[in-house]
């Protein structure tokens, strides 16, 4: 089944790569710095629905987003490239980082579009995009974070059982290494408004709180 490839283990993963990948352009969309880590009232978190270039372009128009980034993210390979992490060899699945302002928004708040924007039942694709590098995950940064992380998969579960009875496939685990991907990756869909994006939800919408 194509929904059921398996994962790499850390013993049959690709080693990596000496060096990581550089990024030398700011946010192409807001300017921020791709490199600052979240400051004050911010915080981050990692979330794979599939390609990340729609992705990305999703969390970017959210209000309360200082800023975003795509990477690589729970697998075992260090500095991977794109091409690596494609081959399925990796273990990492393609996430984008989310720096929010805890002050404007809620993680709550952005898991919400997180589960209505793909498929979280899909398991080792996301529609035509096939492997392991477009798994849903969740990688979170604090057991708080954890804790909301998990309680907002057993809410979106519950409507997702009642209305199409599918099981939620989705990774919710505390967050490993971050590898930024490329910098043609970055922002992509501002860079090439006609490029490829594979968003789709399921048409469930998440529980009213």
């Amino acid at each position: 089944m194509l929904n059921k490839q398996p994962l790499v283990s850390a013993a049959t993963a690709l080693p990596g790569n000496a060096d990581p990948i550089r990024i030398t352009e700011r946010h192409f969309v807001n300017q921020t710095d791709l490199l600052d880590t979240p400051t004050g009232s911010q915080q981050e978190v990692l979330l794979g629905m599939g390609c990340f270039w729609g992705a990305e372009r999703l969390f970017w128009q959210l209000q309360g987003v200082v800023s975003t980034s795509v990477g690589y993210a729970g697998g075992y390979t260090v500095n991977p490239t794109y091409e690596q992490v494609c081959s399925g060899q990796t273990g990492h699945t393609e996430v984008v980082r989310v720096i929010f302002d805890s002050k404007q928004t809620s993680l709550a708040r952005i898991l919400e579009t997180f589960w209505e924007r793909h498929d979280p039942t899909q398991g080792m694709r996301q529609g035509n995009d096939l492997g392991t590098q477009y798994r849903s995950a969740i990688y979170t940064f604090s057991e708080e974070q954890q804790s909301i992380a998990e309680h907002s998969k057993q809410e979106y579960q519950r409507a997702m059982t009642e209305s199409l009875g599918n099981e939620i496939t989705t990774e919710v685990l505390p967050a490993g290494k971050y590898f930024f991907a490329e910098t043609y990756h970055q922002q992509y869909l501002a860079k090439n408004p006609n490029g490829y994006c594979g968003l789709g939800g399921t048409g469930v919408c998440f529980p009213p709180q």
